[in-house]
């Protein structure tokens, strides 16, 4: 409603009524919608800006709940008082879990003696690339038996284990990989978290520069991807009892990555960790793995390089300049007789012990 205090308008809306009603001027048109779409746009833009930061803060507070939930679990080994605020954490490259057992202590040997520095500059890998690497193992049905005591001597004197709150066992295997990404991601805060196996040799420099290519993803899975058949047969090796939930006999599974060694991104381990108590395991801890990120946004990632055969194929790709970054025998799903042949495989395929220290990421 007009007042006679507002003479502009009453003139204003004189001035249109004596020119018609259907003389409407373009222009001001054009510019009364395209201020409106600018608007709008902008209003769209910050919404999505509030959106991606909400989510950041839930998968943020969502992983300080898991590792609460971690401490109120009672697990002495998982976490310690003392242990830095979430925010106060140092921002790390990527943690390279190598998953062991109590009767692998040869092995464990055979690693420290190769490709995984030792003391002082395993705290310097630490601190100057920002490369976590740990033995990861369990504790004995028998808490505080002889098993865990061989293994806190090690530890003693290696400093080199991570000890979850899990019981060791052949096939728990899924079980102990949830909860070392879970263990993984509220100790660390990294841009990758690696599952390594420890018969598995390892070029760290080349795994470094492999993940450095994909550090600006946010969810990214990376191994040799395969798709290998659902064994139905009891008695067998890498038997599914849940095959028939994968279609008729013979099928295959979907693809995913191979056990030996692969690496997921942070927002993926922070997944694992916020949802470990309804993710379903398989009888096989990669199938495990791979079923987990089914349906959500994950770009998988089919890296050859972390799957060279031994000798031959990863000699001669260490010859032409271009070492693997894992070597294994398919034959064996591992390096076949790791313990006599680890130095071997080092000496041969290696991409030199220094490579790790000359390596920009």
């Amino acid at each position: 409603m007009w007042t006679s205090s507002d003479p502009v308008k009453i003139n204003e809306a004189s001035s249109v009524q004596t020119h018609g009603r259907n003389e409407v001027h373009p222009l001001d048109t054009s510019v009364e919608a395209g201020d409106i779409l600018s608007r709008v746009s902008q209003t769209h833009d910050v919404i999505m800006t509030l959106d991606k930061t909400i989510s950041s803060l839930e998968v943020q507070l969502a992983a300080a709940r898991a590792a609460k939930g971690d401490s109120n679990e009672g697990s002495p080994m998982v976490t310690k008082p003392g242990i830095k605020n979430l925010k106060e954490r140092p921002k790390l490259f990527f943690v390279m879990g190598i998953i062991t057992a109590f009767s692998s202590r040869k092995r464990r040997d055979s690693i420290r003696e190769t490709w995984m520095p030792q003391g002082e500059e395993l705290k310097r890998l630490e601190k100057e690339k920002g490369i976590i690497m740990r033995f990861v193992i369990g504790h004995s049905a028998t808490p505080g038996g002889i098993l865990d005591r061989g293994i806190e001597a090690e530890e003693e004197q290696y400093k080199d284990f991570l000890r979850l709150n899990h019981i060791e066992g052949y096939h728990e295997l899924s079980s102990k990989t949830q909860i070392y990404f879970s263990t993984a991601v509220a100790k660390w805060d990294a841009d990758f978290y690696i599952k390594v196996d420890d018969d598995v040799h390892v070029n760290l420099g080349m795994v470094g520069s492999t993940l450095a290519r994909h550090r600006s993803k946010p969810r990214v899975y990376i191994g040799c991807m395969k798709s290998g058949p659902v064994l139905a047969q009891k008695g067998v090796k890498y038997h599914e009892p849940e095959y028939w939930k994968f279609g008729e006999e013979g099928n295959k599974y979907f693809r995913h990555a191979t056990g030996q060694i692969y690496a997921v991104s942070k927002d993926l381990a922070t997944y694992i960790s916020v949802n470990r108590h309804i993710l379903h395991r398989y009888a096989n801890e990669d199938v495990s793995l791979g079923s987990w990120f089914i349906g959500l946004d994950v770009e998988h990632i089919d890296e050859r390089s972390l799957c060279c055969g031994t000798l031959l194929d990863c000699e001669w790709k260490a010859q032409a300049g271009n070492p693997c970054g894992a070597s294994f025998d398919w034959s064996c799903s591992g390096i076949c007789k790791s313990v006599e042949r680890m130095q071997e495989v080092h000496q041969r395929c290696g991409e030199g012990d220094d490579a790790i220290w000359h390596t920009s990421f």
